[in-house]
């Protein structure tokens, strides 16, 4: 029944992808064939419970959950658990990052300080870490002062509108000026991206070609390519190459730069 549900969901994507932000339909869509057996622990749950004290208006039930395996974000598990080995490679002073995931800072502020930087700051008290606004197309740093710097699924967003931020059709290439411009010579630039068939889907995000960021810094050199595929049973490829990113749709490509 499920596969059914999901060979539905596929079918009628485009129309799902468009309601979805008002209502999760996919959820809706594939719970329902989980609703029977929430049901049944309910009974279950309520001849065995001598307190009584289980109330209708707190139900609340979780119907994705019931899984043989652990399930995650491929993206967001790989990339930072990826760039953190790369700063313990760097071993910086400090570490900043712009508009990354704040899993990725907050944890590695327990080994080195760490400055995080997003248009829309996050209010977060940790030793070792401070937060701050910034534009990504105005960066508060002056040129070349930067020696460790991450932004990681971030430029893909930016110009689309979508955290609040102006539109711009080419707002991510002005970004990815200022990140040019404000990190050292021999520094460092961890950058984390859709990789894939370049296109624009918008207001979610871009996907480039794997060419499409080299051209992007003229101005760095590649130290590492590491990418996390689409075929789901895949973890992190490390030292990948051009032409398996070239064969994604929706990869991520994870670049480790020195500017030269």
């Amino acid at each position: 029944m499920k596969k059914i549900l999901e060979k539905i969901y596929i079918k009628f994507n485009l129309f799902f992808r468009l309601i979805e932000p008002v209502l999760d339909l996919r959820k809706l869509i594939l719970g329902f064939n989980s609703y029977p057996l929430f049901w049944k622990n309910l009974i279950r749950y309520r001849n065995n419970d001598m307190s009584k004290n289980l109330k209708f208006k707190n139900l609340f039930p979780q119907l994705h959950d019931n899984t043989f395996n652990t399930g995650f974000d491929r993206h967001y598990i790989y990339h930072p658990a990826w760039a953190a080995r790369v700063v313990k490679k760097i071993n910086p002073e400090v570490h900043i990052d712009i508009s990354s995931s704040l899993h990725f800072s907050t944890i590695l502020s327990a080994f080195i300080p760490i400055k995080f930087y997003d248009y829309r700051p996050a209010n977060i008290n940790l030793s070792n870490l401070s937060t701050s606004h910034a534009d990504l197309l105005n960066l508060p740093f002056e040129d070349n002062s930067i020696m460790s710097l991450s932004c990681m699924h971030t430029i893909e967003h930016i110009g689309l509108g979508r955290y609040g931020d102006p539109i711009d059709p080419v707002g991510d290439k002005k970004a990815i000026n200022e990140l040019r411009r404000v990190v050292s010579k021999n520094g460092n630039l961890i950058l984390v991206t859709p990789i894939g068939k370049p296109r624009l889907m918008f207001n979610a995000h871009r996907i480039y070609s794997f060419d499409n960021i080299i051209a992007f810094f003229p101005d760095f050199e590649i130290v590492e390519f590491s990418l996390v595929p689409d075929e789901k049973e895949s973890g992190i490829l490390e030292n990948a190459t051009k032409e398996i990113s070239d064969l994604q749709i929706y990869g991520c490509g994870c670049f480790w730069f020195k500017k030269k």
